[in-house]
């Protein structure tokens, strides 16, 4: 199914929903949450996608996995989706916070295939086919780690959020301190017992999540530049000691 609304067909007797979206640049689908588990698989662009507790960044070819239930919003850079709206009952082994997940060609091919059935035909045999065999290859997908925690405090959060909407390598733990009107110490300790990362190991992967959507469009140089890396290649060892991916893989 394709630019169909959920709400349209969330009720139907099915484990499995597919639909496949079309976002123009930037659209935000701004706080929600679903009674069904979501597979969001990115076929192109880049989506930010945030919660309570965390914020993950899903470059194209990639997916998030959100838990049923759990409330989140979504920023859709040039992207078009192919979304599984699934039954809890059908995914007993889904995870309790979101992950972003390689998507392998096979399962890649299931989600095109999945996206072309339409209402009518989404109880006949083929179909049911399909989804289950989607859901044997959702259950053995690889976490990659392009996600970052949030604070539980209420003012450690918003240096968080403030940080990601404008990233800056020369901010350092003695600004977030009078920020929050707290010691250096103070703020160490508590972001490190909140977060299990100190706030600078914590702003050093919040610049490199970052270059993800800047990547798509622009040189390794140029992003390297723009997040005030002394080179490329000091850039390109950080990046691919944080991910695992070079930053060149990423480029669309």
């Amino acid at each position: 199914m394709r630019n169909v609304s959920l709400d349209r067909v969330d009720r139907l007797p099915v484990s499995v929903l597919p639909i496949a979206t079309d976002y123009a640049p930037g659209h935000l689908l701004a706080w929600h949450e679903h009674r069904r588990a979501q597979f969001l698989y990115a076929a192109s662009g880049t989506m930010l996608v945030e919660t309570r507790d965390g914020a993950w960044t899903v470059p194209g070819e990639r997916a998030v996995l959100i838990p049923p239930r759990t409330r989140h919003q979504v920023r859709m850079l040039d992207v078009q989706t192919n979304s599984l709206y699934i039954d809890p009952r059908s995914a007993p082994w889904w995870p309790e916070r979101c992950e972003v997940v390689v998507v392998p060609d096979l399962l890649r091919e299931l989600l095109r295939a999945a996206a072309d059935v339409d209402v009518e035909a989404l109880t006949d045999g083929r179909s049911q086919a399909v989804f289950a065999l989607l859901l044997h290859e959702l259950s053995a997908l690889v976490e990659v780690p392009m996600s970052i925690p949030f604070p539980e405090d209420v003012v450690l959060a918003g240096l968080c959020r403030r940080y990601m909407s404008a990233p800056d390598l020369h901010v350092d733990n003695k600004a977030w301190a009078q920020e929050a009107r707290m010691s250096e110490r103070s703020l160490t300790r508590r972001f490190r017992a909140q977060t299990g990362m100190s706030p600078a190991a914590w702003r050093a992967k919040a610049l490199l999540l970052a270059a993800i959507p800047l990547l798509a469009h622009r040189t390794v140089t140029d992003v390297a530049g723009a997040l005030g890396y002394s080179s490329p290649a000091a850039f390109s060892y950080a990046f691919h000691r944080a991910f695992d991916v070079t930053p060149m893989s990423l480029r669309q």
